[in-house]
């Protein structure tokens, strides 16, 4: 491989890392909107009033694209050769952990809207395995701002 070729490379490598959060963050939170909301259709079936707030927990795994973006946004620099394995890593490890929480996340509240739909009282406390998930991408989304701000080129 040339020096050319290498340098192409490394350019590559980095635009994926400041892309990925955004792509991967994006991608969980569509699979885990889509099939809480898929579930929040059902529930209605089911129920004879109250459902709407079935409706709003599918917009919950929608944050980690958020996230996404606002890492895309702090990771976005000129590339040089000494950042872009940082960049490189730092996106696509935040954004793969965005992914599968926003999945996970989805499956949480599938069970919450499941029982919920039967035990209305207890819609609060179904809520706890959600948000604890949620903190999972709040612990990747802030370590990764932390952590980018020592990458060379993070001055601007």
């Amino acid at each position: 491989m040339d020096v050319g070729m290498e340098v192409v490379t490394i350019q590559m490598l980095g635009w994926i890392g400041i892309f990925a959060p955004v792509a991967l963050g994006v991608a969980g939170s569509c699979i885990g909107c889509a099939r809480v909301g898929q579930a929040a259709a059902g529930a209605m079936l089911d129920c004879d009033s109250g459902y709407g707030k079935f409706i709003g927990l599918a917009a919950m795994p929608s944050t980690q694209a958020i996230f996404g973006i606002v890492i895309m946004f702090t990771l976005n620099r000129e590339i040089e050769p000494e950042a872009a394995a940082g960049l490189f890593a730092l996106g696509v490890l935040s954004g793969a952990a965005l992914m599968v929480s926003a999945i996970y996340q989805g499956r949480a509240l599938i069970a919450a809207v499941n029982a919920s739909k039967n035990k209305p009282e207890i819609f609060g406390l179904v809520l706890a395995p959600a948000a604890i998930v949620e903190g999972f991408a709040v612990f990747a989304f802030v370590f990764t701002l932390v952590l980018s701000g020592s990458l060379p080129g993070a001055g601007g």
